[in-house]
């Protein structure tokens, strides 16, 4: 079993909410989205890998100490070697989680059954992905990503990084409307962080015209759960 993994953060309490977990970032992505705040594991490169056998040795000094292990990115279901992976994370006792934009089907329903929670990206209305993603055909793909984790029964969040230049409130209203009407109950809008990012335009207009907590405001109600995080 290989995964190719570019970093590991010992300790998490955000990257799975209500969960101390370790994130093991997973290298590779078909994306490029001007946003992504790690950059640096797209395209893969070799010389920043972290050995599996080195993560592996870690977790086992931390059984008992941590509730869960999320795997992230990159696009994790890219990588052939998730699913023995989550298999050798589960064995030593520890919750799995995935990081996706559900973009790789078959990959993607490979793994769910390993997987306790799912953070699903949704990016834009499914017809606009391309010009989040640079990629044809990406909002078809990343929308049956969202059925497969719907239909899964797993817990899990449906969650959209809000970027004013990219991602006007009027659009994030509809999208958010149109994810209720196709069965989302937990959803988070969360605001661009600049860490990480290239894309030093992006990082240089940030401003919004009203807060990203008012456009919570006027979307409650419509899902079970709709959390900000601004």
């Amino acid at each position: 079993m290989t995964l190719r993994v570019g970093g590991l953060t010992p300790l998490s309490t955000t990257d799975w909410p209500g969960m101390l977990a370790a994130v093991v970032f997973c290298q590779g992505c078909p994306w490029r989205c001007g946003y992504c705040h790690n950059p640096g594991l797209i395209p893969p490169r070799g010389e920043r890998e972290v050995p599996w056998p080195d993560v592996m040795a870690f977790l086992r000094r931390r059984q008992g100490l941590l509730d869960g292990v999320v795997f992230s990115g990159g696009e994790p279901t890219l990588q052939a070697g998730l699913a023995d992976a989550m298999r050798d994370v589960r064995d030593l006792g520890f919750k799995i989680g995935l990081h996706t934009g559900g973009m790789v089907a078959d990959n993607l329903a490979a793994v769910l059954p390993l997987v306790d929670w799912v953070g699903l990206d949704v990016k834009a209305p499914f017809a606009d992905y391309p010009r989040i993603t640079g990629a044809a055909g990406s909002g078809e793909r990343a929308y049956a990503g969202l059925q497969q984790v719907l239909a899964s029964g797993i817990a899990h969040e449906i969650r959209t990084t809000v970027h004013p230049a990219l991602l006007n409130d009027a659009d994030l209203i509809g999208m958010a409307r149109d994810l209720a009407a196709r069965g989302v109950k937990h959803y988070v809008i969360q605001a661009f962080r600049s860490q990480g990012c290239k894309d030093e335009s992006l990082c240089r207009n940030t401003t919004r015209a009203r807060a990203l907590q008012d456009v919570g405001v006027e979307l409650a109600g419509l899902c079970e759960e709709l959390t900000v995080r601004a």
